[in-house]
């Protein structure tokens, strides 16, 4: 037998995602015309065996009480299950099981009595002509229930409650001879989050009943929400006392109403007054979202769903097969009452194998009510069963195989005592039944150890009205507590889009969710699903939705525009293959060749009186330099290296320093050319001597021992600078140190500046061939752009700001060449006339005779 359930067992799980997706639907009438809805009656089924076969005639005497409708499918489903055994031969050959029925309505603001008769028990003993009773079942009304088991206990009789999992009836020491079949909600709590965050509703309110069992419910729900976000909007306790509920009516109302909550969890004893409140909001107009369990799947007693929603209701009910003989066998028994598909509808819902979608109909509420009806009548299987009735049918069955375990057992004492009644040891029965596993008629595995049913499988369903008299309920989906977190809520995409307008239903959030490229700000003194939402700082990005942080970029990468995406940053330099870098180059190689032209024209008219006049090797050197000059910004262009970033800086200064320390000497030159032409005046030999050279020698080693210093301590290194601009890695030369920078550069400023003075104060020295003016002006020229420089430079970035230096570089060379030797090239070359020593002569001899 146990390895029989064991194959079976691994059949079903492996066969189970196959069944995922199968679609399963249910229509039930309201029957208005029924003033007691589905009110249930509490009932107790009394087993006893005999021996032989009993035939259904035996059953037709309770079938004639009267009770309600529902509590007529609960006797049903008993009266199924001992059909199936009696006529087993495999279980129980020659015993027949059968039930006294006693069933008793409890009315409105009436205490419930005992099902059961004290006269029918009395302690220890039984009468020859009564049978003994192995066990009792009883359902649904737990709270009868407590009150019959201190009678059960002084009886001696085993009781198995087959009503809903209670937690006040799973306490041991008090009812030590009552055992559930029903098994524990553990996984609900985590079922329903599950949903939640399976439709992103993270602002729930709750509706329980106050008692044990609704408070351990809540405990554990608010343990879920809070591992996976979600907040409770409101909780509301249902007194269970009807007398102290009513006052407190408009109470829950309101704070229903007043939460921005749209789906609301209702889970307790539905004997309570949670039903008032529901109705209550119903008759108000106030709709919600409700999200419950199988026992809440009634009909009132004013003919509507006791959780009436415009926007649907989701159950959850535990997994069970349906049994496609329990309407053929109701009609059997009872044929007068039940002899349509409408009789079974205002009883119970009625299932069918529903194909989607019914003539091409896309959504449910664009479908035509002719077609619908159709659909519905298609495959019709039959009427379901509840849970309470599935657990009185796998009951009987349980009783069954205990009892036909003992015979198995006592093989030799059963058949010794042939014709004799049956006596049965009802406590052995009791401990083998709750620790039985075996498999009903339906091919369902039941488990009676609770102990081994702590992750139980639930079915989600959808329960909405259709018109006004008829209600649809189809399974959407399926929860699995004992499979990986990710996998353990299926939901079925093409049953949720036909049956569920998803896009329809409203939000239950406290706060609109934050899009991608905004964060989740904590609101003080509010729950963890009330934020701001924030944008991302610069260079973060969020690509999802709800993001509690930003991911900040790689140092490679930045954020786009709307921060939802790091993009790989440009890597820039100044190359030859930009415009600008293309201009700047071809501008330096202009000016080169111009100076290198210029050189040559002073070469060949070496002889000439306007190239002698200012000291020819000085103008030689200066143009050298400024050679120099124009080439050492091509060194700026381009990828730099290591050795292109110390020559960047040496070349420029040290060539610079050379240009305005040989202006300084011109000038100086000038003006010791002017003084040894005055009469009684003794300097002649330091003009003789070639003392103005040395100053371009004692600067530019100056110069160098600081560039010197610089290379030994900070030299110049390519860095890739990844935060200058947005969006670009910047490789550029690093000054390495700032300081010895800002020093060369100030000494090389501090030469130019002393070359303007003197060359300031020699513009006014008559001689025909006085330059002081031209170098005047193009010291101004070169210290204004390079003054122009500093703030300039700073204010720019990237490879703008190398274009800024070349600029610089190039302009103030051009500023120097074009100044000192444009006027003079365009009297080499234009005005030779005035380019001669007779020329000179003349006005230098008028000077003479002046003085």
């Amino acid at each position: 037998m146990f390895s029989l359930i064991s194959v079976i067992w691994f059949l079903k799980v492996k066969l189970m995602f196959c069944h995922l997706s199968d679609p399963k639907c249910f229509w039930r009438i309201k029957d208005t015309e029924n003033n007691l809805g589905d009110t249930e009656t509490y009932c107790s089924f009394s087993i006893s065996t005999r021996h032989g076969y009993v035939k259904n005639d035996y059953f037709s005497w309770n079938l004639d009480k009267k009770v309600t409708p529902k509590t007529n499918h609960l006797i049903f489903s008993v009266y199924l299950a001992l059909d199936e055994i009696n006529m087993n031969i495999h279980i129980l050959p020659n015993i027949s099981m059968v039930a006294n029925i006693e069933c008793f309505l409890q009315k409105d603001g009436e205490k419930t009595g005992l099902a059961l008769q004290r006269k029918e028990f009395i302690p220890n003993y039984y009468c020859t002509d009564e049978r003994r009773y192995l066990i009792i079942f009883t359902a649904p009304i737990w709270a009868v229930t407590t009150r019959l088991g201190p009678l059960m206990f002084m009886y001696s009789i085993p009781e198995l409650y087959c009503g809903h999992f209670h937690l006040s009836l799973n306490d041991n020491e008090q009812f030590p001879h009552l055992y559930q079949i029903s098994p524990k909600d553990t996984s609900l709590p985590l079922a329903m989050v599950s949903l939640m965050v399976h439709f992103r509703w993270n602002w729930i309110g709750a509706m329980i009943t106050n008692d044990d069992h609704g408070i351990q419910f809540l405990s554990k729900l608010r343990g879920e929400m809070q591992k996976h976000i979600v907040c409770l909007s409101f909780v509301i306790t249902i007194l269970t006392e009807h007398s102290m509920a009513h006052k407190e009516f408009q109470r829950y109302f309101n704070r229903i109403v007043m939460s921005s909550a749209k789906v609301v969890i209702v889970y307790g004893d539905y004997t309570s007054p949670i039903d008032l409140v529901l109705h209550l909001c119903k008759s108000k107009g106030i709709f919600r979202i409700w999200v419950s369990v199988s026992q809440f799947d009634m009909i009132t007693y004013l003919g509507d769903f006791m959780l009436y929603s415009s926007s649907g209701t989701f159950i959850f009910s535990h997994q069970k097969p349906e049994l496609s003989g329990f309407q053929q066998f109701i009609q059997t028994v009872h044929p007068s009452n039940y002899s349509s598909e409408f009789s079974f509808a205002k009883l119970w819902w009625t299932y069918f194998r529903c194909s989607l979608p019914p003539f091409n109909c896309k959504k449910l509420k664009n479908c035509p009510t002719k077609i619908v009806f159709k659909w519905l009548f298609m495959t019709p299987l039959g009427m379901a069963m509840s849970d309470t009735c599935y657990n009185l049918y796998n009951a009987i069955h349980a009783v069954a195989h205990s009892l036909h375990e003992m015979l198995l057992q006592q093989v030799d004492t059963w058949s010794n005592n042939a014709g004799k009644e049956l006596e049965f040891d009802t406590w052995k029965m009791f401990s083998i039944l709750k620790t039985l596993q075996f498999v009903n008629p339906a091919g369902d595995l039941v488990n009676m150890n609770q102990n081994l049913k702590q992750d139980t499988e639930y079915e989600i369903f959808y329960i909405m009205d259709f018109q006004k008299d008829y209600g649809l309920k189809m399974k959407i989906g399926r929860f699995s507590g004992h499979l990986p977190s990710r996998q353990q809520l299926y939901m079925s995409k093409e049953m949720m889009e036909w049956a569920i307008d998803v896009d329809q239903i409203l939000p239950s959030i406290c706060s609109m969710p934050c899009r991608p490229g905004l964060r989740k700000s904590p609101q003080e003194e509010k729950d963890i699903c009330c934020f701001v939402c924030n944008p991302c700082l610069e260079n973060e990005i969020s690509n999802m939705t709800n993001m509690d942080q930003c991911v900040k970029c790689r140092e490679d990468q930045y954020a786009n525009e709307h921060h939802t995406l790091c993009l790989q940053k440009v890597v820039s330099i100044l190359d030859y293959r930009d415009p600008l870098g293309k201009a700047l180059a071809g501008i330096a190689l202009c000016f080169s060749f111009l100076t290198s032209v210029v050189l040559c024209i002073f070469l060949k008219h070496r002889e000439t009186p306007i190239v002698k006049a200012n000291n020819q090797t000085l103008s030689y050197v200066l143009l050298i330099s400024l050679v120099f000059c124009f080439i050492c910004s091509l060194l700026y262009i381009g990828h730099p290296t290591a050795v292109i970033c110390i020559l960047q800086q040496t070349t420029f200064v040290i060539a610079f320093t050379v240009a305005t320390s040989t202006i300084l000497a011109k000038t100086i030159t000038v003006l010791l050319a002017f003084k040894i032409t005055i009469p009684g005046r003794r300097m002649r030999w330091l003009l003789v001597s070639g003392a103005p050279k040395y100053i371009i020698l004692i600067c530019t080693m100056i110069q160098l021992i600081l560039c010197g210093i610089w290379l030994g301590t900070s030299p110049p290194f390519v860095d890739a600078d990844a935060h200058m601009v947005h969006g670009h890695i910047i490789i550029v030369c690093n000054k390495g140190s700032v300081i010895a920078f800002y020093c060369v550069l100030g000494y090389m400023g501090s030469v130019a500046l002393a070359s303007f003075t003197v060359a300031f104060l020699a513009r006014n020295l008559p001689d025909t061939f006085n330059e002081a003016k031209l170098l005047t002006f193009s010291m101004l020229v070169f210290c204004s752009v390079w003054i122009t420089f500093i703030p300039v430079y700073h204010s720019t970035k990237g490879k703008t700001m190398v274009a800024v230096e070349v600029f610089c570089i190039l302009a103030s060379s051009a500023g120097l060449l074009l100044c000192i030797f444009a006027p003079k090239c365009y009297i080499i070359l234009l005005r030779p006339d005035i380019n001669s020593f007779q020329k000179f002569r003349k006005p230098h001899a008028n000077a003479e005779n002046i003085s």
